[in-house]
């Protein structure tokens, strides 16, 4: 069965901000991208993925295929979405329809070896989270994009979000001095808790669980902020051996729980810098900020929209003043990037598509890299190894933090 992904942030605020009219709507297309959808699950077709949102995104791109193993729900995704060719199989839709683009929305556990047929044939690559289910897979993808001048583009998008550049830049500025920690929320009650629109047993099964489904938001925000970590030390477990789903069309269902869905995880990014990130299907509620940043001379909170029950600042900073002592909180002006905001609230998850053609037509190198991707994937793998051992792990691999496609735009 396809299934869908958890967490599509609602476009909060998206209507008392007015869109910027040269966005990429009105690009001039160079020539028309075929593209080919992998998994006809809830990511392709729930409200905030990847189909729905499209259109907005104008002439440029064709959906020419949609192939699933379900192929009763990839026929009814197809009629909805007027793609024109429903496939069995990758194989088939890669050899039948001849996309340029192929949009992996297949389970986890699939990514490595669906992923890996879609370079090998030629094509570029926009990825679901997570990249690979090995470093040596995704060592392997990267060395093959490398080779034949093929483009990767790898979700979660979080540093896409101008909240999230925003409070990378000022932390960058200096604006609360030498960063000491972090903490960062990820998590929530679980697909189960949440009147999932599809089967939730998938999130508690072996090979998925809290960290690569949720968790991985948190370490790809904190990496995205403060660079490469390495090391990282985790505590995990399972706190319930069953779930009962609870509302939507598989309310009362029993899950059993075969992955931990409880896992908290400390980064080591050297010189005495660290980050608390959660990954749990625990959370029922949360008022505090999803992302706090401690410095010496201040601190830094982000709101995401996700957790937000009231009107609260998109990002708020305390400050202290080193020579007269004197200290409060205050309220960045983010005016400058409400066409931005609007933007990526509007294409939720379709956000990745855009970015793709972005980069492709600039040349310029993803913010959504494979090799950040690679390093999300490393510390998730080596948050389980540290579980299990009872110590830290250490990390090798790295990315380009210079975000390059974001800070030339700006």
């Amino acid at each position: 069965m396809d299934v869908g992904h958890e967490r599509f942030p609602p476009a909060r605020n998206s209507a008392r901000i007015q869109p910027d009219t040269t966005m990429i709507d009105d690009r001039v297309p160079s020539r028309e991208l075929r593209v080919g959808v992998l998994g006809a699950g809830m990511i392709a077709s729930h409200p905030g993925g990847v189909l729905p949102n499209l259109a907005s995104l104008g002439t440029r791109l064709k959906v020419v295929a949609i192939a699933s193993r379900t192929r009763t729900r990839a026929e009814e995704v197809a009629a909805r979405f007027g793609i024109p060719h429903v496939r069995d199989s990758l194989t088939e839709m890669l050899a039948e329809d001849d996309p340029d683009v192929v949009v992996n929305l297949t389970p986890g556990p699939l990514h490595g070896e669906t992923n890996l047929e879609i370079l090998e044939s030629g094509k570029h690559l926009i990825s679901e989270k997570p990249l690979a289910t090995t470093i040596a897979e995704a060592d392997a993808l990267i060395g093959i994009a490398d080779s034949r001048d093929l483009l990767i583009v790898a979700a979660p998008p979080w540093m896409l979000d101008p909240r999230r550049v925003a409070a990378r830049d000022l932390i960058r500025q200096g604006a609360i001095g030498r960063v000491a920690f972090a903490r960062s929320r990820s998590s929530h009650a679980g697909p189960a808790a949440m009147s999932w629109p599809a089967d939730p047993s998938w999130a508690y099964a072996d090979g998925s669980g809290a960290v690569p489904e949720i968790g991985v938001y948190g370490i790809t925000e904190v990496t995205g902020i403060f660079g490469p970590a390495k090391r990282v030390i985790a505590m995990s477990g399972i706190t319930q051996d069953t779930r009962i789903a609870v509302g939507g069309l598989f309310d009362g269902r029993t899950i059993d729980v075969m992955a931990d869905d409880n896992t908290l995880l400390l980064l080591d990014f050297g010189d005495a810098t660290f980050a608390v990130v959660d990954a749990t299907y625990n959370v029922t509620a949360a008022s505090s900020p999803s992302l706090e940043v401690f410095g010496d001379r201040g601190t830094l909170n982000l709101y995401d929209p996700f957790w937000a029950k009231r009107e609260q600042p998109q990002i708020e900073v305390f400050q202290t003043d080193p020579v007269t002592h004197q200290s409060g909180w205050t309220v960045p002006d983010l005016s400058h990037l409400e066409s931005r905001q609007f933007e990526f609230d509007r294409l939720q998850r379709a956000i990745l598509v855009s970015h793709f053609v972005d980069c492709l037509d600039t040349g310029v190198k993803p913010v959504l890299s494979a090799e950040h991707a690679r390093h999300s994937l490393e510390i998730m793998l080596g948050a389980q190894d540290s579980a299990r051992a009872g110590c830290a792990v250490e990390l090798e691999t790295s990315f380009n933090f210079s975000n390059t496609a974001l800070d030339e735009d700006r």
